[in-house]
């Protein structure tokens, strides 16, 4: 199994401070497949890098009760000088495996071809990458860490990725990390999702992706309002009505003369 007790992750970069996971505790039981979802720059990769050692966390204690891969889209293991072929027997014999059977595999399942007989600094990324799948096939571990690779390669090598690591699946533990809600139900039966350092975990993989799919919904619209016209200011009002009419004067008629009577004669 796996175990966090408490862990914390934190890094500084600009004076900001960023907080990957914060006071964690939970275990990851063996022969489980769990996929891990998260917003960009959550702490997905982080999470895996501490789960194979790679990074140490701030705080807390990370234990471990099984062999575990390093993430198989990380690179950083080989030496850039030396060939693929010569990174893989290194690996090989750190791990106390068959040398000559290791090279063997990998060089079936990377076709890499000459390449694999090249310094590791001269691939693209791309085959670092089927490089770094290749040897963490080759090698049996109890527990995989795949962190976006699945996609690499042509669809023939996509293939061979997909039925490589169903058939580990079966027989080991598969942590995943990836944003593609297809390959997460191919391979995953439980889920979590990673979230301002706190790691949640679900009964499955459909729950946690409908919940992470709820996290970014747009808010239910509301019923529209007919729009109010806009009352137009007082001095608008004023010019719009023109200048103001003055009252129409009342002529006064002249008062009637009366008549003067002539004295009898």
């Amino acid at each position: 199994m796996i175990q966090f007790e408490n862990v914390t992750k934190v890094y500084h970069a600009r004076g900001i401070e960023k907080r990957v996971l914060d006071q964690q505790s939970f275990v990851i039981e063996r022969g489980r497949a769990i996929g891990v979802v998260g917003a960009n720059g959550a702490g997905k990769s982080t999470l895996t890098r501490l789960i194979a050692g790679i990074e140490f966390p701030t705080s807390g204690r990370i234990r471990r009760g099984m062999s575990i891969s390093w993430p198989l889209g990380f690179g950083g293991a080989f030496q850039g000088s030396l060939t693929g072929a010569d990174n893989t027997r290194f690996i090989a014999r750190i791990y106390g495996r068959h040398v000559a059977d290791t090279l063997d595999y990998v060089e079936a399942f990377a076709e890499l071809g000459r390449y694999l007989h090249m310094p590791v600094k001269t691939y693209s990324s791309g085959m670092r990458a089927r490089l770094a799948f290749a040897v963490s096939l080759a090698i049996k571990f109890d527990c995989y860490l795949v962190d976006e690779i699945t996609a690499v390669g042509d669809n023939t090598f996509r293939q061979r990725c997909e039925a490589a690591l169903k058939e580990r699946r079966q027989t080991g533990t598969l942590i995943m990390v990836s944003h593609d809600a297809h390959t997460l139900r191919s391979y995953c039966d439980t889920g979590a999702i990673l979230s301002d350092g706190v790691l949640t975990f679900f009964a499955t993989i459909d729950e946690t992706i409908a919940a992470y799919d709820a996290m970014f919904a747009p808010p239910p619209a509301i019923a529209a309002v007919a729009p109010v016209p806009p009352v137009a200011p007082v001095a608008a009002r004023k010019r719009q009505a023109g200048p103001k009419k003055a009252p129409a004067k009342k002529s006064k008629k002249p008062p009637a003369r009366k008549s003067k009577k002539s004295p009898a004669a």
